[in-house]
C-alpha cells in the first residue's frame, strides 16, 4: 500500500498479478476445488469466466471429472452451452472422457442433449466415436437423435464405424431398426 492510498481502499492489482491470480482461479477448476469457488463465486467471480482457449471453469471441472465443482458451478449460473475456442461443450467433453455421471450432471443443469460444436458434432456423436454405451443409452433416453448428422453429414453410427467402436455399432443398429 502506498502512503497515498486510503486505508478503506483496496489495492488495484497489475495485470501480472490478475493474469496469475485467473490461473490460480482456473487451476482450481482442473483440480475441482468446490469449496474455493464457491467461496469465489459468492464474491463475485463470475461463472462464465474464459482462459485464453476460452475454456470456461465449468468445461475445465467437467472436462477434469469434478463433478461436486460443476454443481456448484451449475449453481451459480455457470452456461452449460458456452463452447470453447474448438467448439466443444461441456458435455462433448464428458462424453469423450466416458464420465456418465458428469453428463447426467449437466444435462440436470441445463445442458441441451442435442447441443452441437461448431461442426455440428453432438455428444452422442462423441459417445458413439469412443464406445461409450452408457453414455449413448442416457442420451437417447433424454431424446438425443441418433439420426442427427454433423456438417459433414456423419451420424453417430457412422462415427462409430469410422472409429470402429464396435458395441457402440451394435447398440445403435439395434435403436435404428
Amino acid at each position: 500500500m502506498s502512503d497515498n492510498q486510503p486505508v478503506d481502499q483496496p489495492r488495484q492489482m497489475t495485470p501480472e498479478e490478475a493474469a496469475d491470480f485467473a490461473e490460480q482461479v482456473f487451476n482450481k477448476a482442473r483440480e475441482g476445488d468446490a469449496a474455493m469457488l464457491a467461496a469465489l463465486l459468492s464474491k463475485g467471480l463470475p461463472p462464465n469466466l474464459r482462459n485464453s482457449k476460452d475454456d470456461t471453469l465449468l468445461m475445465l471441472a467437467s472436462y477434469h471429472g469434478h463433478v461436486d465443482a460443476v454443481k456448484v458451478l451449475l449453481e451459480h449460473k455457470a452456461d452449460p452451452e458456452i463452447r470453447n475456442a474448438n467448439g466443444q461443450s461441456p458435455i462433448a467433453g464428458a462424453a469423450f472422457k466416458g464420465n456418465l455421471e458428469m453428463v447426467k450432471t449437466l444435462v440436470e443443469g441445463g445442458a441441451q442433449v442435442e447441443g452441437a460444436s461448431f461442426d455440428g458434432r453432438t455428444a452422442l456423436m462423441m459417445a458413439a466415436m469412443f464406445n461409450r454405451v452408457e453414455i449413448i443409452e442416457y442420451l437417447i433416453s433424454k431424446g438425443a437423435d441418433p439420426k442427427a448428422k454433423d456438417a459433414n453429414g456423419i451420424t453417430a453410427l457412422d462415427a462409430a464405424r469410422t472409429m470402429g467402436a464396435t458395441d457402440s455399432i451394435e447398440l445403435l443398429n439395434k435403436l435404428l431398426d
